[in-house]
């Protein structure tokens, strides 16, 4: 056999690839379940669905870790003095397993999929107590609405968002005397200029109409939802931007993605417990560790924003570039509803309190034969 015909075709590097990719998934499922059960001090028993979803979280983590690393080579490089060069490598080899592997494990209970478009996004953050990157789970718009649904007393049947423009008509009809179902009626008048976003509103319809319910979001209740310090990368408007040939910092204005992030908002308050109550009887641990550990998440991410060092990898629309932000000190008290799961005054919720233990930092690196 002459070289050329020994040399492998595209579709055998492929599966080559597909077989290596796999094994090292099989790896990484295997060391969390096996973390999850030396943490809780008991074996978990997943599925085999839910052992996919663990390698699907390998995959999707491992690509987050690869363009946060690198965003952190690339700041270094632009860094005037190196004394501010962030020199922790954004590696497996350097990622928080405890803390990891018990979310891991939740979430694919819950059946959350990592590969599904806008259900759930991997961000790291670097935990400057333990030196070590935690990697949080943040729930995108398939998450939160699969969520809802999954825990839901009466799930809706249908439901409909929309944003609101100033070139548009929208006339809502509520619940009263005249109208014994809520209802609206909504025109887009001109869908290559729609204006200026002048609110939202969600409608969910039941199998019984007098049910069907119409949330309306204006503007100003959308930017009561803002962070305190809401990023211009997300939300649009002035950042600093340092000028290399100055040498200082400048304001530069950033279109931002405001859209989606009001429709993001818009979401948040039509799933919310609120409108589609939660089951008692369906709500477990896994739902209730997720809701007090996503606000503990938004915590997280208003106090990197302070720190300017915010994560700008954008969340439910195309990933893009982000260096890993710096994990703040936890600063107040989650309290979670014990009946429903849901987090009380979400504005005063804290940062997850890391742990104080390390995971050794060789289980992580996917080189070795032993991960």
């Amino acid at each position: 056999m002459n070289a050329e015909n020994a040399a492998m075709t595209p579709a055998a590097e492929n599966a080559v690839v597909e077989t290596a990719t796999e094994s090292i998934g099989t790896r990484f499922t295997k060391k969390v379940l096996a973390q999850f059960a030396s943490n809780t001090g008991s074996q978990v028993a997943v599925t085999e669905f839910q052992r996919r979803l663990i390698q699907g979280y390998f995959i999707q983590i491992d690509r987050a870790l690869a363009v946060a690393e690198e965003a952190r080579v690339a700041k270094n490089a632009k860094n005037r003095d190196h004394k501010w060069d962030e020199t922790l490598p954004v590696t497996w080899k350097f990622v928080n397993l405890q803390d990891l592997a018990m979310d891991l494990v939740r979430y694919a209970r819950m059946g959350l999929d990592m590969q599904c478009e806008n259900m759930l996004f991997p961000i790291p953050y670097k935990n400057n107590k333990t030196n070590l990157y935690d990697v949080t789970l943040m729930p995108g718009y398939n998450g939160i609405r699969y969520v809802a649904m999954k825990y839901a007393l009466h799930k809706p049947k249908a439901d409909t968002i929309e944003l609101v423009y100033s070139n548009d008509k929208f006339a809502p009809h509520p619940k009263d005397s005249r109208h014994p179902v809520a209802s609206y009626e909504f025109e887009i008048t001109n869908p290559f200029d729609r204006g200026d976003i002048v609110g939202g509103f969600g409608y969910l319809e039941y199998d019984d109409p007098t049910q069907n319910e119409l949330i309306v979001m204006p503007m100003a209740a959308i930017r009561k939802r803002m962070p305190k310090y809401a990023s211009a990368e997300f939300w649009g408007g002035t950042k600093q931007v340092y000028n290399k040939e100055t040498g200082k910092k400048e304001d530069t204005t950033v279109e931002g993605w405001l859209d989606e992030m009001c429709r993001k908002t818009l979401i948040r308050e039509v799933f919310s417990a609120k409108h589609i109550v939660r089951d008692p009887e369906k709500l477990d641990e896994d739902y209730r560790v997720m809701k007090a550990r996503e606000v503990a998440y938004a915590e997280i991410q208003a106090e990197a924003e302070i720190q300017e060092q915010a994560n700008t990898v954008l969340i439910d629309t195309a990933p893009q570039p982000a260096a890993p932000a710096s994990l703040p000190e936890p600063k107040k008290t989650i309290q979670v509803d014990a009946s429903t799961g849901e987090v009380l005054e979400p504005q005063a919720a804290p940062a997850a309190k890391p742990t104080s233990r390390k995971a050794a930092p060789a289980q992580w690196d996917v080189a070795e034969p032993g991960f």
